[in-house]
């Protein structure tokens, strides 16, 4: 026993001076070890990095652009200044084992995560891409967009995120609907504290609705976004009612009625034109005062006497639409803040009900206590 114990501690000593003496070796032959495997591992990364720009691959992002629809990567082009981009967590891939879905992996995980410039202002962004797994959430996805969240916080810059989703992966189970938790918490911690921005650029069903609700603007594009928390064919089965995916929650609807939604677009690429033009208006964070302030040309003495008239005898029939129209510099996202903004301003009395539609919309109605 002894014995045993002697070589088993000889073999012990042993292994630990070859460590204690690979690690004493010249630093020039540590450094031409880490060359060499640079040099060699160089042309499979570039292979890798190449596959993670591709997504799901060139026919699913073929069946995007058949509906009208621009890639993950394409929206973040339009909407950042050129060559600002930086991503992170771009060879970031799931780790579930389940259902074959080791044989599923895509590089980036079905979201896109970076910083970049907007008109020279710092900003934050996630970029659902729908060719990956249908842009559903899995662990590995929510923790990008966690991630991103934190730096948003930490250091005071706005956040904008682009959704393009099918809801939770449900191969992922309960993995998956926890990232949406850890995304909801940073989504209410960062309230208040930095602009939050959503684009709905595609579905948005199940836990994928939850948190751009809970942002401060939500737009969405007009006939490729729906917002619901389940789709028509469950809503027939419970209520044997046929309802289509705009009925139920496309973006006439989340404009019109629900109030989800802050306005709507006519494609993708003026979705990124015009968040690109309301990103200017915002301060980067609570604390900033002078980032968004723009040199104003208009006379600080002009009069508009319409204004005099903007609460008539009736009040169920204001005339206020015609004074925001007088500002046709305005932008689509600017007037229909302007038209709340002005009843909320020369409104005396309680507002009880405010119907605002988008500029597509040729009339409004406000209701006044």
């Amino acid at each position: 026993a002894i014995q045993g114990a002697t070589t088993s501690f000889d073999s012990f000593s042993h292994s630990v001076t070859m460590a204690f003496l690979s690690r004493c070796r010249p630093s020039s032959y540590c450094s031409q070890q880490r060359l060499f495997s640079a040099k060699a591992f160089a042309p499979q990364f570039k292979e890798i990095a190449r596959q993670s720009k591709l997504g799901g691959g060139i026919k699913a992002i073929e069946k995007q652009h058949d509906k009208n629809k621009l890639t993950a990567r394409e929206r973040l082009d339009l909407l950042l200044d050129k060559n600002s981009f930086q991503e992170i967590g771009s060879l970031v891939t799931h780790q579930c084992h389940d259902f074959d879905m080791e044989k599923k992996t895509y590089f980036g995980d079905g979201v896109i995560t970076g910083k970049g410039i907007i008109s020279g202002r710092p900003v934050l962004v996630y970029s659902q891409d729908f060719s990956v797994l249908g842009g559903s959430l899995g662990e590995a996805h929510a923790s990008k967009i966690s991630k991103i969240l934190d730096m948003s916080m930490k250091l005071k810059v706005p956040v904008i995120g682009i959704n393009d989703s099918g809801g939770a992966r449900i191969q992922e189970g309960v993995n998956a609907l926890r990232g949406y938790t850890d995304i909801f918490l940073r989504n209410v911690m960062a309230s208040g504290s930095v602009p939050q921005i959503t684009v709905i650029c595609g579905p948005s069903a199940g836990g994928a609705v939850y948190s751009p609700a809970l942002t401060d603007w939500v737009f969405m594009v007009k006939q490729t976004s729906y917002m619901f928390l389940t789709g028509p064919e469950v809503v027939k089965a419970v209520t044997y009612e046929d309802v289509t995916k705009e009925e139920l929650g496309g973006a006439s609807v989340h404009t019109k009625k629900s109030g989800v939604s802050c306005g709507s677009f006519e494609n993708d690429i003026e979705a990124m034109a015009s968040i690109r033009q309301f990103y200017e208006y915002l301060p980067l964070n609570f604390e900033d005062f002078s980032s968004n302030i723009y040199e104003c040309n208009d006379p600080i003495d002009r009069e508009e006497e319409v204004l005099d008239r903007i609460i008539p005898d009736d009040s169920y029939c204001g005339q206020w639409r015609r004074i925001v129209d007088r500002r046709s510099e305005l932008s689509p996202i600017n007037r229909e803040r302007a038209r709340v903004c002005l009843i909320l301003m020369r409104t005396k009395r309680p507002v009880l009900n405010i119907w605002w539609y988008n500029s597509t919309r040729r009339e409004t109605d406000v209701r006044i206590r």
